[in-house]
């Protein structure tokens, strides 16, 4: 595993190409002319090359990671760091009234998703011209490229929506000619849902190497591209059909998967350096440290979302919301508040303590007086916070390690760890068969569904304890009993349960913004958050508001469309 983890760290310095000054008499070490690299063996390292761009998370080149993207703008985290000004391009996207074309963070996020497809690409037409016979891998390979391409196009498409497709065909000189009004939007989804079915069709179930693209992973992102694009959005980017056909699909793969992949017996699994790689994780960055490289392949997304305390240091960003803290409040049968959740704030360690709560909330958020990370007597304080009057008094736990963790890793000033990434996991596919039965219909089917991940939560506390070895919160948690419990389980009711379920499974790993576009309901949930928010945050003002039918995307960036001489066509709203 750490081999590999290495051959995706140093693939893109190896494959750096400049020109040569003319005083230079011979070829600088590193440095290679484009037609050496059509061989066999140095094919393989450009798919690595590919591969590398999974792990480009840099702050200064475009985030990869998603929490800004899908927490910050849902109204489940706040920025976080040092005030409003620090790192003021994310406070920008999640009070969205001030946020414009010419932002420089989303250009450069533009710019860094290209420079992934364009790895995939580039060694896609080397690997096109070679035969079977030269290189056996030669469909494997391509599979895997297009499995990544397709994930970074993925990502693309439900950021900025109009986005211009590129494929190996395309030459590097005609990329400017290629607009981001080809394809409407279904069909952008279609080209995407190609991508994983060639994946799905030409990998083996297994691969020797850990990290590297399989048939399931390939089968899971297939159910993710699916789901996402049966909520058929129309210009404005409204929902106005949903597809059932795909959905039933969904179903199937979903069902497919069942036989590969299981839930970790405990949620915490998901969430450790020692238990990475588990039973539920399908498709995961793999992060490395000691691995013969100068600072190791660590995850830089979460580089600043660490306390300000001794141990750590830097740099407070990326800090559950009260009203997300609050959702994870049961009522005495253990199911969700859904209409008074936020009634009530939970504050501290004693709140927990005093109030019937998800056990999730501890796996999930760090709480003044609570122990953090899983360590009983490591007790979490409002000291450790950058800006407690700002931006309350919570931290996100999901994407940190323990000081003492041999993953954890300090590049000056800043810190990470060598932890993985899952982009999709099991309980993620569990969840999106719910989904698509119940949007089908069939919601019966899917309780069953919804009820075992609420039984691995409420198994999910033996970690969630004191000192003295007692509880850390009051847990009260059960599974959905229609008639006994709750009401009748109603399409209507089904489809609530299912959307809550999600909230607090995923919270703090960058999901719930895209949940929202995806169902439609973005405008009314998150305008909902800012009034209730406004009163215990000062910096959510009167003018913060989501604009239907525009903050659904990102805008394509300003550089973007005068770079392609007017060519590229701006998001509906813009």
């Amino acid at each position: 595993m750490k081999t590999y983890k290495y051959l995706l760290l140093t693939a893109a310095a190896t494959f750096t190409f400049n020109a040569c000054d003319s005083f230079l008499d011979e070829t600088a070490r590193g440095v290679g002319d484009s037609d050496q690299l059509n061989g066999p063996a140095e094919v393989e390292k450009m798919v690595i090359a590919a591969y590398s761009s999974l792990g480009n998370y840099q702050f200064g080149d475009g985030l990869h990671a998603p929490w800004p993207y899908g927490d910050l703008r849902a109204g489940d985290s706040y920025k976080g760091g040092a005030g409003t000004g620090d790192m003021g391009d994310f406070h920008l996207m999640e009070t969205f009234v001030y946020l414009l074309d010419d932002n420089s963070y989303l250009d450069k996020r533009w710019y860094s998703g290209y420079i992934s497809i364009a790895r995939c690409n580039d060694a896609l037409k080397r690997i096109n011209d070679l035969t079977e016979e030269e290189y056996p891998k030669k469909k494997s390979r391509q599979a895997e490229l297009r499995f990544l391409r397709a994930h970074y196009n993925f990502d693309m498409k439900i950021l900025f929506k109009k986005i211009p497709y590129i494929d190996e065909n395309v030459a590097e000189d005609d990329y400017i000619t290629i607009s981001n009004d080809v394809y409407n939007d279904q069909q952008l989804w279609d080209l995407i849902i190609e991508e994983f079915r060639f994946a799905v069709e030409n990998l083996p179930p297994k691969q020797d190497e850990l990290g590297r693209i399989n048939a399931n992973m390939a089968k899971a992102y297939l159910a993710k591209a699916l789901l996402y694009s049966a909520y058929e959005q129309d210009e404005k980017h409204n929902v106005v059909n949903i597809n059932n056909s795909r959905l039933e699909e969904v179903v199937k793969l979903a069902r497919e998967l069942s036989s590969v992949y299981s839930l970790s017996s405990d949620f915490a699994d998901n969430f450790l350096c020692e238990t990475e790689n588990g039973p539920e994780s399908i498709f995961a960055i793999q992060h490395s440290a000691n691995d013969g490289t100068l600072k190791g392949r660590l995850d830089w997304g979460a580089m600043l979302n660490y306390p300000m305390n001794s141990e750590y240091g830097c740099c407070g960003f990326h800090q559950p919301s009260q009203n997300m803290v609050n959702a994870f409040r049961t009522d005495d049968k253990g199911l969700p508040l859904f209409d008074t959740f936020n009634e009530k704030n939970l504050s501290n360690a004693d709140d927990v303590l005093q109030n019937n709560v998800d056990p999730r909330l501890n796996h999930t958020v760090a709480i003044p007086g609570a122990p953090y990370k899983y360590v009983p007597d490591f007790i979490f304080d409002r000291s450790w916070l950058r800006d407690p009057d700002v931006y309350g008094e919570f931290m996100s736990l999901k994407e940190v390690v323990r000081p003492d963790c041999p993953c954890f890793g300090f590049v000056l000033p800043f810190m990470s760890s060598s932890k993985n990434r899952d982009v999709i996991r099991y309980d993620d596919v569990m969840l999106w068969e719910a989904e698509a039965l119940i949007e089908l219909g069939r919601h019966n089917e899917a309780l069953p569904i919804i009820n075992k991940i609420r039984q691995r939560a409420a198994a999910s506390t033996a970690r969630l304890v004191d000192v003295q070895g007692d509880a850390t919160g009051k847990f009260v948690i059960d599974v959905y009993k229609p008639g006994e419990n709750c009401s009748a389980w109603t399409q209507d009711f089904a489809r609530q349960a299912l959307r809550w379920e999600r909230r607090l499974e995923f919270s703090q790993e960058g999901f719930r913004f895209f949940d929202l576009v995806r169902w439609g309901i973005a405008e009314e949930e998150i305008n909902k958050y800012f009034k209730e928010e406004q009163p215990r945050r000062t910096y959510i003002t009167n003018d913060v508001r989501f604009r239907k039918n525009k903050d659904e995307y990102f805008p394509v960036p300003k550089n973007q469309i005068n770079f392609s001489k007017k060519l590229y066509k701006q998001n509906y709203g813009w």
